[in-house]
């Protein structure tokens, strides 16, 4: 018996390794049953049975945008949105810290980052960038392995009705290096379910341990396979469920600790599941991808897709087919959740994946322009049943699809010819330069990405030279941190354990309510109060708990209560101090506050001894914090403010504010103009001016969710939840019959705020710039800040209009208008870096670039009226020859150059160099050859060594040259020039 199972196991291992891919003949069905079950029946019966069976929630897919989680490009597993859960930092609050069991259908994305099937699709017959993974998950221990290997046994042998015979288990074997046992239990559990001890193998941690990442909750998993072979011969398994049961942390240092609470997460494809219900051996040929693969051969008249491979793939067509059709569901299912091709980040993915697209369809598939954006609706029609959004965005979808395709085709034009020329360029066994691939890729000019040009040189058989790129990359990284924007950094944090022993303890989260105490004064100003608070623990710097802290420690302060604003929402943290009652004469420094699971926990500086069990008294930042209140109730202005320009459509994308600025993300289709800009300015400046009451109170989540015009985040609130409301109270706001949502800024916000808007001052927009296609970027200040910001648009206006004056009146003095012509030049920069209003940056940046082209034509008559004299007087005192050497005043090397062309056109036989004096020394130098003198005789040649001898330098071209220097003794330059013609004349 153990014999066999050793073999079994070998044969399940090779099989494992080498089947994923589903290489063979895609067309033919697994089996001749009744005809198969529909892509959207096999995705209910899953939610049904998890639901009506065994009491699980089922929640939403959440978007495919990470939410506050910067570790990830896209959410690319169903557990993304319950991180939080499993982590132990899910506010208490909300409604996700009540999840027990639930199950859904999430959309991923694995492009980009560290798990990428990018490059991978099409290549087989089961990679996809976009797949949904059914999934059930059971939190805090309310069932573990027994209830979720019973529950998939159940709904895979009984519900879909796969024999058990074809169905094989894995386990996790143990890993002795880092001291973890087998499993047993999991395999105990298939056993008595009746699997066969021979289909019941155990992996090490490769194949059956889980770790989110590099520290985190992690366990054993166990894997569900399915056998294509059907036990004829060696198994071809494919694996269709994986059950993870976390129960230990990865430690930063490597260590394995037992997790305070285990979760059961589990995973399984649908494309996959859907391919062994409908017998197919490829998930490109099941109902989800059938019709897009028809639509796509309808579309570009290829030959219809045959399910080939490899060498067996001439062409790469149906590479091709399997590579448009997975990409158009990733554009689709992406844009619909706000993430448009971009040029950094996921974004940056997206618009790779959009030109990978692109590339396939035009070249291998000789679609027509206009192609992808035509299966936008297809998508829509088979995942829109059940993702709404993609109904309601598939205009928007089409249509930011169909601009990308049309921008990419001309650069993809362009990249063809320039890897073509290369490729003759070089020899037999030649790499192909990293040089070109890198000016071709993203970090070029044309926006070829790097995998792509790759894929192009491998279908023609050519290698990259790797070693090359990669150097260039590395010196390209320092530049690209330099444009980057300034990440934040995290301060303390409390890990898993700290927040388990405090949840273990009894300790109740901090209460934050006193951030809300204060008031406006009589006079108009903000009174803070201040919160005394009891300290129950001490933390250090990594996150040890200790009983107290010594002078100049850095340490992490828990209180039982708090007034400082923590970072959410996009509001910074306050700062401020404390200090202990009964010593008021040292502080304390609060550098920042952060959200820990629910607790709050203060970044703090002791300069004295501190111990847990002091009363503290906290005082704000009241400046910081005042300045805080202003931007973050300019922030909802502007979102409502943008409604009204953009329509009521407007989604807010994401906000950032401090006491400095404010930045606000907004999804638009197409640029603002300067129009909309200061129509948003004045819609804001209006509710400052009428410094409208500001109204804030706790309600009842569900109170919230069908009030028109209600903004809210695609974030967790918790409930009940803070409404902000300006101009109208709370209740009259959320009435149902109430219009009032509709007609101010009515949002779901956590956030402290003014009591009255007229606090804000102005509003200025001084920034704005494209995010991504789909999404604007402003940037904005409030106050004192904006009212400079609009003097520095006053004055700078008034520059641009005195000088379009001076412009006007003409000038007869080329140094003049050649000054007029560098002052618009100046006038631009300035305008262009200014700390202004944008709706004038930009009204101003456009007349600037009328004048700047009138000013330069003025320049340029005036020069050519000069010339023409200049040139009359050196023809009068030259006689006719093959040369001209000689010196001329001009104010300018533009001028020179034009002097000697005027000379040689008037006498093409004749070469011509002139050398100008200039102040200070310096010796400007033009000339031109003459077709008849050359190739023997060339101007770069012949400016190159005059310039030389004045030290100096030279540039141009065969025919016209020019070139600058030094020399007190013009005749020896000149004689030099001379010299140089004669010996090749």
């Amino acid at each position: 018996m153990a014999a066999s199972v050793a073999a079994a196991a070998g044969r399940l291992r090779r099989a494992i390794r080498r089947s994923p891919q589903w290489r063979g003949p895609s067309r033919r069905a697994l089996s001749s049953e009744a005809p198969p079950t529909q892509a959207a029946a096999v995705r209910d019966a899953f939610l049904s049975f998890f639901r009506d069976r065994h009491g699980h929630r089922l929640v939403p897919s959440s978007s495919v945008r990470p939410r506050g989680d910067p570790s990830l490009l896209f959410v690319n597993a169903g557990m993304n949105q319950f991180k939080p859960i499993f982590l132990g930092t899910v506010d208490p609050r909300s409604e996700m810290a009540g999840f027990q069991r639930v199950a859904n259908s999430q959309k991923c994305v694995r492009a980009g980052g560290r798990h990428s099937d990018l490059e991978d699709v099409g290549r087989d017959l089961s990679h996809h960038t976009f797949f949904e993974m059914l999934g059930n998950w059971a939190f805090r221990g309310v069932y573990f392995k027994e209830e979720a290997c019973s529950m998939a046994w159940e709904l895979l042998t009984q519900v879909y009705g796969i024999p058990e015979d074809r169905l094989w288990v894995s386990y996790f074997g143990g890993d002795p290096k880092a001291g973890l046992g087998p499993d047993l239990e999991s395999r105990d559990i298939w056993l008595n379910l009746g699997v066969p001890a021979s289909r019941v193998l155990s992996f090490g941690p490769q194949e059956n341990f889980w770790e989110m990442g590099d520290t985190g909750p992690c366990g054993p998993c166990t894997e569900i396979h399915y056998d294509l072979a059907g036990g004829v011969g060696a198994p071809q398994l494919v694996e269709l469920w994986n059950l993870v049961f976390m129960q230990h942390n990865r430690e930063a240092d490597g260590s394995l600790q037992p997790l305070p609470q285990r979760h059961v997460d589990t995973g399984m494809g649908l494309e996959r599941l859907l391919a062994v219900l409908q017998g197919r051996r490829s998930t490109y040929d099941t109902d989800l991808f059938s019709p897009l693969l028809n639509a796509i051969h309808q579309g570009c008249g290829a030959p219809p897709y045959s399910g080939r491979v490899g060498a067996a793939d001439e062409g790469h067509t149906d590479t091709a087919y399997r590579v448009v059709a997975d990409h158009i569901r990733t554009l689709s299912v992406c844009i619909a959740d706000g993430v448009s091709p971009g040029m950094s980040g996921a974004p940056l993915v997206l618009r790779q994946i959009l030109r990978r697209a692109v590339r396939f369809s035009t070249e291998l598939l000789r679609a027509p322009p206009g192609f992808l954006g035509s299966l936008v609706p297809v998508v829509v029609e088979t995942l829109g049943g059940a993702y709404p959004e993609l109904q309601r965005n598939s205009a928007k979808i089409a249509s930011l699809v169909s601009e990308g395709e049309a921008a990419f085709l001309a650069s993809l034009q362009r990249g063809r010819q320039i890897i073509e020329r290369t490729l003759r360029r070089l020899g037999p066994s030649d790499v192909f330069p990293a040089e070109v691939a890198w000016s071709l890729s993203l970090s070029g000019n044309l926006g070829l990405p790097l995998d792509l040009v790759e894929l192009m040189l491998e279908e023609k058989g050519v290698q990259l030279d790797s070693a090359g790129l990669e150097r260039l990359a590395q010196e390209e990284a320092p530049h690209r941190a330099r444009q980057a924007e300034p990440v934040q950094e995290q301060g303390l944090q409390l890990d898993i354990h700290a927040l388990g022993e405090l949840q273990r303890q009894g300790v109740p989260p901090t209460d934050d309510s006193p951030k809300y105490n204060y008031s406006l004064r009589p006079s108009g100003g903000y009174e803070f109060s201040t919160c005394e608070a009891q300290v129950l623990q001490l933390y250090t710097e990594d996150g040890t708990a200790v009983a107290s802290v010594g002078q100049g420690q850095r340490c992490g302060l828990l209180l039982d209560k708090t007034n400082f604003y923590a970072e959410q929402g996009g509001q910074a943290s306050d700062r401020g101090y404390l200090v202990r009652v009964g010593l008021q004469d040292v502080l304390f420094p609060v550098a920042r506050a952060q959200v820990c699971g629910g607790f709050i926990l203060h970044e703090v500086v002791a300069p004295e001894c501190l111990k847990v069990g002091d009363q503290v008294q906290l005082h704000v930042d009241e400046a910081w914090r005042l300045s805080c209140m202003e931007k973050h109730t300019a922030v909802h202005l502007l979102n409502w403010a943008l409604r009204q320009a953009l329509g009521p459509g407007t989604e807010q994308r994401g906000s950032h504010l401090n006491p400095e600025w404010l930045r606000f993300d907004v999804a638009t289709q197409a640029p603002l103009t300067p129009e909309q800009l200061r129509a948003v300015e004045g819609t804001v400046q209006k509710a400052v001016g009428q410094d409208e009451a500001v109204y804030m109170e706790e309600v009842a989540l569900a109170r919230t969710a069908h009030v028109p015009g209600l903004r809210s985040l695609d974030e967790v609130y918790p409930d009940p939840v803070r409404v902000v409301s300006v101009g109208v109270p709370v209740a009259q706001a959320l009435n149902p019959a109430s219009q009032a949502a509709l007609q101010t800024s009515v949002e779901l916000c956590c956030g402290t705020h003014l009591l009255r808007t007229g606090a804000i001052g102005d509003l200025v927009i001084i920034g704005e710039r494209q995010l991504t296609k789909g999404t604007t970027r402003l940037l904005a200040v409030t106050g004192e800040q904006a009212q400079q910001a609009r003097e520095v648009g006053q004055s700078l206006a008034q520059e641009v209009e005195a000088a379009a004056a001076r412009l006007s009146q003409g000038s007869q003095d080329v140094v003049e208008a050649q000054r007029l012509s560098k002052d618009m030049g100046r006038l631009t920069d300035a305008v262009d870096t200014a700390v202004m209003p944008q709706w004038q940056r930009r009204e101003l940046q456009a007349t600037l670039k009328a004048l700047q082209r009138r000013a330069n034509t003025a320049v340029r008559k005036l020069e050519m009226g000069q010339a023409a004299q200049k040139t009359q007087e050196l023809l009068q005192q030259h006689s006719e020859g093959p040369l001209i050497v000689d010196t001329v005043h001009a104010e300018s090397l533009s001028v020179l150059v034009k002097v000697v062309r005027q000379l040689c056109k008037q006498a093409p036989s004749t070469s011509v160099l002139l050398l100008s004096p200039q102040p200070l020394g310096q010796v400007l130098c033009a000339c031109q050859v003459a077709q008849s003198a050359m190739p023997a005789f060339t101007a770069e040649a012949w400016a190159l060594a005059v310039c030389s001898h004045m030290g100096g330098k030279a540039w141009g071209s065969r025919v016209v040259a020019q070139g600058t220097g030094s020399t007190a003794d013009l005749e020896a330059a000149l004689s030099t020039a001379r010299a140089y013609a004669l010996n090749k004349l």
